[in-house]
């Protein structure tokens, strides 16, 4: 078994050192914005700390494009630590001794939720293109099905950066009554051109390999390797800022005293790319990056409402706490704002703060400690409102 085979053959349905696998739209398909049906369909998620006996304890923590549902190490992949250690854990702003935490592989992804690296049941092979085209709407109505699967009525909150940050928002819009607080952080309410040409500078990348195979190629065992790698190179330049590059890295050499006159590493920010590139194609699907990112272009809120923000959060009665970070190029502050204005326009409940950080979109995933006392009094106070007994 090859590690992008792990979605596919390694979660059995329960509990497992791998996390939680479950069947999901058996008695009722999950219809998407496309159309197409799908039902049954396996998800994957993983939980910590412990649910509370009325259930009102449980936060959904969403993930970003390059994530999954371990929030806490070690990934049962790669066997580093988990995407939020810095945020989750005992004592921590998202403590597992008060909370219990959920976090679910997305629709499409690759870490045990169907995505088009899973079996086609009408063809007996792997979907690859076939695979219906989803949206974070879709992943949301996923993840509701997940909760009726636990019995959980209402979250106390909903958290996520990024794409896990589109996912908050359309679980406040699609489901205000099941998310008595909504956080999402470093996000938008919709997908900017910058950003939809990034992703197809990489959509591209991968589907110029020959061994993408038009999509096939778990058919053929190949893989879009190359392809895969400078996709990822190219989104991660993306999640730093020009000051954390310059820090990090500066005109510094790569293990040498003058430059090659060549085109090797010379340089330690090229070998820094290279190394996220192909460390990155050792856990993730190329077809999962395609449909996840094209996923997060069609994201657009306001679309679905009139092209009026406002009227998506309408008698809405979730608590926001909008949180957005100054050097943040890909997802910046004022698309933040954007979203508070909305709020505000319908008299939402909003509290907003920009984190001060130079470390650029990834910073919501670093050691921000103004975040992590930021959120950890928004919740407190939102768990004193519910009567939540935390202690």
């Amino acid at each position: 078994m090859t590690d992008r085979q792990f979605s596919a053959t390694a979660a059995n349905s329960g509990n497992s050192a791998d996390g939680f696998r479950v069947q999901l739209g058996g008695n009722k398909p999950l219809r998407l914005d496309s159309e197409a049906e799908l039902g049954p369909f396996a998800m994957a998620y993983q939980t910590y700390g412990t649910l509370n006996q009325d259930k009102s304890n449980a936060i959904l923590v969403c993930h970003a494009l390059t994530g999954d549902q371990f929030i806490l190490g070690p990934h049962p992949v790669s066997g580093r630590s988990g995407w939020w250690e810095h945020m989750v854990g005992p004592g921590k702003t998202l403590d597992t001794a008060r909370y219990y935490v959920i976090c679910a592989n997305v629709l499409g992804g690759c870490m045990g939720t169907v995505g088009p690296q899973d079996i086609n049941p009408q063809t007996g092979a792997s979907y690859g293109l076939d695979f219906p085209v989803i949206t974070i709407k879709d992943m949301v109505e996923a993840q509701a099905m997940l909760l009726d699967y636990l019995e959980i009525d209402q979250l106390f909150s909903v958290i996520g950066g990024s794409m896990g940050g589109m996912q908050v928002l359309q679980w406040a819009v699609s489901y205000p009554e099941r998310c008595f607080t909504a956080v999402p952080i470093a996000a938008a309410a919709r997908h900017s051109a910058q950003n939809i040409a990034f992703h197809e500078v990489g959509r591209q990348a991968i589907m110029a390999d020959p061994e993408w195979s038009e999509g096939g190629y778990l058919v053929g065992d190949t893989f879009p390797v190359r392809g895969l790698a400078v996709a990822r190179m190219a989104g991660h330049i993306t999640y730093l800022s020009e000051a954390a590059l310059h820090r990090k890295f500066g005109r510094e050499l790569q293990d040498r005293a003058e430059v090659s006159y060549g085109f090797d590493a010379d340089f330690q920010v090229e070998s820094y790319l290279r190394h996220q590139g192909i460390s990155f194609v050792e856990r993730f699907d190329a077809n999962s990056y395609l449909y996840i990112t094209r996923a997060m272009d069609y994201f657009d809120l306001a679309a679905e409402h009139g092209g009026v923000l406002a009227n998506a959060f309408q008698d809405v009665e979730t608590r926001f706490c909008i949180i957005s970070i100054t050097s943040d190029w890909l997802y910046p502050t004022s698309e933040s704002r954007e979203v508070v204005r909305a709020l505000n326009a319908v008299a939402a409940n909003v509290s907003f703060v920009e984190i001060v950080s130079d470390k650029g979109h990834d910073a919501f995933l670093l050691d921000e400690p103004t975040m992590f006392d930021t959120l950890g009094g928004f919740l407190n106070g939102a768990a004193k409102l519910r009567g939540l007994d935390l202690t």
